[in-house]
């Protein structure tokens, strides 16, 4: 059960906005409002993670950046392919 209030004004358009989106979700205003703002909330918090390391650890974590990264087949395929918007139209 919800117990604690949280208000906000908003400009009637996106109010508008808002109810637009929670209705596609099938969501009231209140439970699209409240997910929205904590899923940006979370993103936030662990986009700030700090973490310790002693002297040996941060060099060893250090010499991994450092080195140069491993051949990846994979990813050398992905990035050879040309981006939709990069290629030629074939009307062209």
């Amino acid at each position: 059960m919800r117990d604690a209030a949280i208000n906000l004004r908003a400009r009637p358009e996106q109010r508008e906005l808002i109810d637009q989106a929670a209705q596609l979700l099938g969501k009231n205003r209140s439970d699209f409002m409240l997910e929205a703002a904590c899923d940006k909330a979370q993103s936030v918090l662990l986009d700030q993670v700090f973490f310790r390391l002693d002297a040996e650890k941060l060099r060893h974590f250090t010499r991994l950046l450092d080195a140069p990264p491993a051949r990846n087949p994979g990813l050398e395929r992905l990035m050879a392919v040309k981006a939709p918007w990069g290629r030629k139209s074939a009307k062209a």
